[in-house]
């Protein structure tokens, strides 16, 4: 059975990787489209990391069999091209796509540590660091 995920993977941390270990486990292959930035761009941030540095990481993962760029932030043109048994959707998606090809599974999503979240962390240390060698 083939599965097919989606990640923008922009500071890889272990949300992402608890969400793709447990697609893997649903499926018997497990392709893993990673979003553009323009891709990204249709609803978040650009992406601080390159495009080829998410991937070589996605691709680098064991639960992971094959990683593909993804154009849109819509899965929809992969799910066509690659019609998987199993779609995983993340359940943090306002307008989850459906899968004519297979099922779509709505996976959970993991707020506890989140791109954005270490993103922010990283600004509000830069600013009270800042702050300090201002105050000298």
């Amino acid at each position: 059975m083939i599965g097919y995920a989606y990640v923008v993977a922009d500071i890889f941390h272990v949300g992402h990787l608890i969400h793709l270990e447990n697609c893997k486990a649903m499926c018997d292959f497990l392709i893993v489209g990673v979003l553009t930035d323009e891709a990204t761009m249709e609803k978040k941030p650009q992406p601080i990391v390159s495009l080829e540095e998410r991937m070589h990481i996605i691709f680098s993962l064991k639960c992971v069999d094959a990683a593909v760029v993804q154009e849109t932030y819509s899965p929809r043109g992969n799910v066509d091209a690659i019609k998987p048994d199993v779609l995983f959707e993340s359940a943090s998606h306002e307008d989850p796509c459906f899968n004519p090809y297979g099922k779509t599974m709505v996976m959970p999503y993991y707020p506890k540590q989140t791109s954005t979240k270490i993103k922010q962390k990283i600004m509000e240390e830069w600013h009270k660091e800042q702050s300090n060698i201002v105050g000298r």
